[in-house]
């Protein structure tokens, strides 16, 4: 069992920065391909990025190509998404996840391919 905790969210202005984090307990975090999703009010939850359990491949949405980079540090068991260029359109529920097939190389894309997930944390960007 792995449980996940997001810290990291808050305001920001247009343009601005922050930098989400996604500490997992459980030693088998490392082996998982994890996730970022949001969910804005009224929408459904989308896929952000997602990495593999080695960091080797990544996967951004469209929206966020360019500005938002996720990364991973096994050792500390934990994720990070930076989000850099923040827009209006970014404020959401940010929730981290993970799948917890062992040493996968596939990235998936729709919240239904998640085990675990965290409670999430909110990003507010103000124009």
């Amino acid at each position: 069992q792995v449980q996940l905790v997001e810290s990291g969210g808050g305001s920001v202005q247009a343009g601005g920065s922050l930098r989400l984090s996604c500490a997992a307990s459980g030693r088998t975090f490392s082996r998982y391909a994890m996730g970022w999703f949001r969910q804005a009010p009224g929408k459904e939850r989308e896929i952000v990025a997602a990495i593999t359990w080695s960091g080797g491949s990544t996967y951004y949405a469209d929206s966020v190509k360019g500005r938002f980079t996720i990364s991973r540090d096994n050792a500390k068991n934990t994720g990070y998404l930076q989000m850099n260029s923040l827009k209006p359109e970014d404020t959401a529920v940010y929730y981290c996840a993970a799948d917890r097939t062992y040493y996968s190389t596939n990235l998936y894309y729709t919240p239904g391919h998640y085990d675990y997930w965290g409670q999430g944390t909110q990003v507010t960007v103000s124009s």
